[in-house]
């Protein structure tokens, strides 16, 4: 047996319209009865008077607003049904251009689509030109048609000069008008600090879930209106916390979402054309790549970044991260020049890093990065010295980076197992096997596998290679991008 519909379901409007439309009402009675049956909105009762979906009004609200030269609009399903709620919630308020043009389209007036709690929240100057300009559909109490649709008149002498006044007032209201403070602006860069910190020492999943609503906040500012230097600022914030995210998500193992979270940083720093911002996300970008085995576009990314002019140390890391992918490749030459750039770039830093945290380069992530690159093109010896500093570097740093610390002690352990020290890197890798699941990132995973393998050549034998191999395989199974990967989906029961 079927569940009864809950009242306003589509079944209990589409049953109401037919019942009264049989009756012989009007789309003006069933807009009411609507109303006040469903509890609507005015805009959305007239809609379903018609039994339109929100695409359907846009795009005939998008027409209607042809026939008025000078006020077309461009109407969409989301823009509509933010129309309808205002001025509540998560709503826009409806201009004058489109109101005429929704009462084009449900052919009645545009008092009909306004009730008091509309016309209290509407700028005088809007409602004074309702006054002057009558709709272009006359109300009806017989269903409207096309024939029913009538021109206004033009206003004319001291009423133009007024009309015109007053469009012209209603305009500088809403270009004055702000929906973000610099307070609140200066709060949001504080939050987007305080999240790209966190991330150093938090677990990944959890603060995935403030990242994206710190987001969403951002984004739906961004939808509303405000100072063109406001809007800036609202895409620089933007930009760093969806860069955040695809950092997020290629540390959980999700690099084709990493890389659409990426995209859309760059089109935040595009539009806010802010080059500290451009470099850092290209450096998200190439750390992406890297992980994704497109060790070019990981340099390429790198090199882009370091063509902008910057403060701070991202040009550090991205020359650290093209020295990582050249050494991958197996480019000794090119793979110490990026180091070498390295260093040059930290001497040249102008000032401190806007964000900081994951956002910041410190001297003991510089020489992580060194030891690895020193390990990949067999100069274990050196690497070993590398991760020594990094680790030194480490303890005097306020914030340790538990992703940072446990690549330093897998650079540790891999040089010791290339200098035949199979005991030094056991101990070596002894707190990275103990870092909890949640804190094990992909780079780590990846790189312990790396190492398994290294300890699996048929040169490495004995207790100690055995011990680590089990080791490894046991904390890779147990680690954050398997969870995440075995969690249920959205849809799942």
């Amino acid at each position: 047996m079927n569940s009864p519909s809950k009242p306003g379901s589509k079944a209990d409007r589409d049953a109401l319209r037919q019942d009264m439309a049989n009756a012989g009402c009007s789309l003006s009675d069933i807009a009411i009865e609507m109303r006040t049956r469903f509890r609507m909105r005015p805009r959305e009762a007239w809609r379903h008077a018609h039994g339109w979906t929100l695409q359907e009004a846009a795009d005939r609200i998008t027409q209607g607003s042809a026939r008025r030269p000078g006020e077309s609009v461009a109407a969409d399903a989301s823009l509509v049904g933010k129309w309808e709620k205002w001025p509540g919630p998560s709503s826009r308020r409806p201009s004058l251009p489109v109101l005429f043009a929704m009462a084009e389209a449900f052919s009645c007036r545009v008092e009909d689509l306004l009730d008091l709690e509309d016309r209290r929240a509407l700028p005088d100057a809007e409602l004074r030109l309702l006054t002057l300009r009558p709709s272009t559909a006359e109300s009806s109490d017989t269903p409207a048609t096309a024939s029913s649709v009538v021109a206004p008149p033009e206003p004319a002498g001291s009423n133009l000069v007024r009309l015109a006044a007053d469009e012209s007032a209603t305009w500088a209201q809403w270009a004055e008008a702000s929906n973000v403070g610099d307070i609140a602006l200066e709060q949001l860069m504080a939050e987007t600090q305080s999240l790209a910190l966190d991330y150093l020492t938090s677990d990944p999943v959890a603060l995935f879930g403030r990242t994206r609503a710190l987001r969403d906040r951002v984004f739906a500012l961004l939808e509303g209106h405000q100072y063109p230097r406001q809007s800036t600022d609202l895409y620089v914030a933007a930009g760093y916390l969806c860069g955040l995210l695809a950092w997020m998500s290629s540390d959980l193992g999700q690099l084709r979402d990493a890389d659409t979270q990426g995209r859309t940083a760059w089109l935040c720093a595009e539009l806010a054309r802010h080059n500290n911002l451009r470099a850092w996300v290209l450096s998200t970008r190439s750390k992406v790549a890297f992980w994704d085995g497109r060790l070019r576009d990981a340099i390429n990314f790198a090199r882009r970044g370091a063509t902008y002019r910057t403060t701070g140390t991202v040009a550090v890391l991205l020359a650290c991260q093209e020295a990582d992918a050249w050494s991958e490749l197996g480019a000794q030459e090119e793979a110490m020049a990026a180091l070498a750039h390295a260093e040059d770039a930290r001497a040249a830093m102008s000032s401190e890093d806007e964000i900081g945290g994951i956002f910041a380069c410190q001297p003991a992530r510089q020489e992580n990065y060194a030891a690895a690159v020193q390990l990949r093109i067999g100069r274990p010896t050196e690497a070993l010295r590398s991760a020594d500093n990094a680790l030194a570097l480490l303890a005097i740093q306020p914030v340790r980076a538990y992703g940072t610390q446990a690549q330093i002690h897998i650079s540790q352990a891999a040089a010791h197992l290339a200098n035949g020290e199979a005991e030094g890197a056991l101990e070596a890798l002894a707190p990275v096997l103990a870092l909890p699941p949640d804190h094990r990132l992909q780079p780590v995973t990846r790189r312990l596998n790396e190492l398994s393998t290294s300890v699996g050549r048929p040169s490495a034998s004995g207790t100690a290679t055995v011990g680590l191999r089990q080791a490894v395989e046991a904390f890779c199974v147990d680690s954050a991008p398997r969870h995440l990967a075995l969690s249920p989906g959205e849809g799942s029961p």
